[in-house]
């Protein structure tokens, strides 16, 4: 008498082998027949015309603080994802100083838009080691599993202090302790060591992040952790400034600890040859024997614009910007009076107002050719005669009104769509090179974070509707492909050895999908963090069920309220 079993089903297995139907068999928390014709078991589910696939596992996940008091993680959960690893881009909560609390924050703040209102609300820094950090987060009941990386900012704070804040050298004494905590981390569990060398990284201050302009001598001598310890992945962002040094060193470090290392990478639309210069980088490296992989996105990285969101086009606009501490009620009411409409339209963006502004940030006020209707299903591939430019004109009006209009219109919760990377005038050829190269890793949700901007959490539904159901404007991609993606690929790279396949005595993390009737929903703006804080979420139909550890979690999109989630510690060989 199995526990479960899983009737019927289409089963997409996660090795990338061809579908095939039969049952799938649960017991306990182990998966123990998949395929065939199971017996009898305490709980049957019919899943004739459904999808079976194991629990996605999403490498890049930014919950560093929201796992130490949410036990349900969404909206990653929601979407079937089952593991999730956090400490990405080298920002975290561990170690800590309680001198350094508000520092931390202001980096989480800065670098992924998570609001610090809530972290302070939220954390309750019952740790200062990152063993401590592992061991608060293995207290917490939760809904689906958990794991962390060591970030090198925070690390960085904890041994040189104002230091690192003032960006100095590190001595050979601050390397010598950075590498022993972080070789502490990684046998306490810590699944790897993260980092960031981009200026797109900022504090709210504008400040740069403390490890941006570390030295490899500084970065090679933490990666004689990871190969002391014999497990754990490096990974960063950078800008490749000197793409040969970064690419020099980048080998230097996987030949001299046989660890792997993982940058992420994305387009430039000033520079449309870099992404291929940098996978020929991956490639030669490759050859020469360094494990070096790109990380990419399943979708453009794009903006979420709305009268909601944390950017609005018009916010440059001194007469709006007037406005945008009044309730939202009200703020709303008195956008659609027609004399602030006509005062808000008659101005230029101010040049003060444009000068507070990220960079990236800066251009989006006024390119009406890059804002796109996004709609609900959401299109995440829009034509170009989408973008509110080409819409004004059919409407035969100036761009500002028409988008004013749209944007007040209903409910005030209409969004735009504004791809940032990997996205040329409705063409997803981009993106689709750099899914199915075979030197790259899946990866970028950024769930979590970017409260107040992004809502890219949805990834691997998305992956399942766009790229192998519902894509139009060029190839689509096999189900088996993509399935693999999320699952063998990212498990097996980070070292989650029980999880990623449906195999007879694997974790029992499994997804029953109806794929027909799969579907994104418009992201919405919730105001669900401590302290109020707002976020971008986005829902999903179509999941019938998820279960975590052979429990479910998910039934029909209404969480079971069972908590068989917890944290995941790397073991040596990860």
């Amino acid at each position: 008498m199995h526990d479960i079993v899983i009737r019927g089903g289409t089963i997409v297995d996660g090795t990338g082998r061809p579908a095939f139907a039969g049952d799938v068999a649960i017991e306990g928390d182990r998966l123990v027949q998949v395929g065939g014709k199971a017996g009898p078991a305490r709980r049957e589910v019919k899943a004739e015309g459904r999808l079976v696939t194991p629990g996605w596992v999403d490498v890049h996940t930014h919950y560093d603080g929201q796992a130490t008091w949410d036990p349900v993680l969404a909206p990653s959960s929601w979407h079937g994802v089952t593991t999730i690893l956090m400490g990405n881009c080298g920002v975290g909560f561990a170690p800590v100083r309680r001198r350094d609390h508000q520092a931390l924050i202001d980096l989480m703040e800065g670098v992924e838009d998570i609001p610090g209102i809530a972290l302070a609300e939220g954390l309750r820094w019952d740790w200062e080691s990152f063993p401590d950090y592992l061991d608060a987060l293995a207290r917490l009941p939760r809904t689906i599993d958990v794991a962390a990386q060591v970030a090198h900012h925070p690390l960085r704070v904890y041994v040189m202090g104002e230091r690192a804040i003032r960006r100095e050298k590190a001595t050979a004494d601050d390397i010598a302790a950075m590498t022993r905590l972080t070789e502490e981390a990684l046998r306490a569990g810590a699944f790897g060591f993260t980092t960031s060398r981009t200026d797109q990284h900022k504090t709210p201050s504008g400040d740069l992040v403390p490890g941006r302009y570390a030295e490899e001598q500084e970065l090679l001598g933490i990666g004689t952790a990871l190969g002391r310890a014999g497990r754990g992945a490096f990974g960063m962002l950078s800008d490749f400034e000197d793409e040969a040094a970064e690419f020099r060193w980048m080998r230097e470090f996987a030949r001299a600890t046989g660890r792997p290392l993982w940058f992420l990478l994305t387009d430039r639309s000033y520079d449309p040859a870099r992404w291929r210069r940098l996978m020929e980088g991956v490639r030669a490296a490759r050859r020469e024997g360094a494990a070096i992989t790109a990380q990419v996105a399943g979708r453009p990285v794009g903006l979420i614009l709305g009268l909601t969101t944390s950017l609005t086009p018009f916010a440059p606009r001194p007469s709006f910007a007037a406005l945008t501490k009044l309730p939202w009620e009200e703020r709303l009411r008195r956008l659609r009076d027609p004399a602030v409409r006509a005062a808000i339209l008659a101005e230029e963006p101010s040049e003060a107002l444009l000068a507070i502004l990220p960079p990236l940030q800066r251009p989006i006020a006024e390119r009406y050719d890059r804002m796109y209707v996004l709609g609900d299903p959401p299109d995440y591939e829009p034509p170009q005669e989408r973008s509110i430019a080409a819409m004004a004109a059919r409407a035969g009006q100036p761009p500002a009104a028409f988008l004013y209009d749209y944007l007040t219109g209903e409910d005030g919760g209409r969004m735009l769509f504004y791809p940032v990377t990997n996205y040329v005038h409705g063409d997803h050829g981009v993106v689709r090179e750099m899914i199915t190269d075979p030197d790259t890793l899946l990866g970028l949700s950024d769930g979590g974070a970017h409260c107040g901007l992004i809502c890219d959490g949805s990834l691997p539904s998305f992956m399942l509707t766009h790229w192998v159901r519902d894509r139009t404007r060029g190839e689509r991609l096999p189900l088996e492909f993509v399935v693999r993606r999320l699952t063998s690929e990212t498990a097996d790279f980070f070292g989650f050895h029980d999880r990623g396949r449906l195999e007879p005595g694997r974790k029992a993390d499994v997804n029953v999908i109806d794929f027909d009737r799969l579907r994104l929903h418009h992201p919405e703006m919730v105001y669900d963090l401590p302290a109020g804080g707002k976020r971008l979420v986005q829902r999903v139909d179509g999941y019938d069920m998820t279960l975590v550890s052979g429990t479910p979690v998910f039934e029909r999109g209404e969480e079971t309220g069972a908590r068989p989630g917890r944290l995941v510690r790397a073991a040596a060989g990860a």
